[in-house]
């Protein structure tokens, strides 16, 4: 995979300073920029660590995020706190892309990921509303593919807006992924049939795409069998 830069976090804290916090201290882990450029920001009073999508990746729903090494995932809860803003030179189709990807192989190839396009929630053209929250499975099963074969299945609505803190959690268990906004008890999209299955593990790493200025702090992984 090109454009990975191995990065290490030696002073950034994602989350909460007591011992018992489950918030991971991502100074324990080496941070791999793939496709992205990688940068520690102050943001609305948090310590963030900052993701825009290299300008060589053409292509939408690519392996473009901050990989988390060491994160050997496959069943349990990611949760982060993620704020994106577009880029001066966003284009007119950007929307604000943010999320998470899971289950991440080593070459970067293979991954299931949920991320949200901000701009849409408060569109005036419902059918974009719809299209807030998207579910994808790199390779084979971008949003377009799955759009097509399975409309309305993969991506849904929830209220949100650029520049504001977006709490994504999403409860993985075998084939099953939901995704759980802010405080909302219900999940705003649920995923039964994950495209990769149900037997491999995986990195996670924080998600960008074209036009989007990220933000990520408040990371949490809780493992689960």
């Amino acid at each position: 995979m090109k454009n990975i830069t191995p990065i290490i976090i030696s002073c950034l804290l994602l989350g909460a300073t007591h011992s018992h916090s489950q918030t991971v201290r991502l100074g324990q882990y080496e941070l791999e920029a793939v496709s992205v450029s990688l940068a520690q920001e102050r943001v609305k009073g948090k310590n963030t660590v900052k993701a825009v999508k290299d300008s060589v990746v053409k292509a939408v729903d690519e392996p473009t995020f901050i990989k988390v090494i060491g994160t050997d995932f496959k069943n349990g809860i990611i949760e982060v706190k993620v704020l994106s803003r577009l880029l001066k030179n966003a284009p007119e189709f950007a929307r604000g892309f943010i999320g998470i990807a899971f289950r991440i192989n080593d070459s970067n190839t293979k991954y299931e990921s949920i991320y949200v396009r901000p701009t849409n929630a408060r569109a005036e053209d419902q059918v974009r509303r719809n299209h807030t929250i998207q579910y994808y499975a790199y390779p084979d099963y971008k949003f377009d593919r799955l759009r097509k074969e399975a409309p309305e299945r993969y991506e849904s609505y929830t209220d949100m807006t650029l520049n504001q803190w977006i709490t994504m959690r999403i409860e993985v268990k075998d084939t099953q992924a939901k995704l759980f906004i802010n405080k909302h008890q219900q999940p705003s999209l649920v995923v039964n049939d994950l495209k990769h299955g149900a037997a491999h593990s995986g990195a996670i790493g924080l998600w960008v795409d074209i036009g989007t200025e990220g933000y990520f702090t408040d990371l949490k992984i809780i493992k689960q069998d």
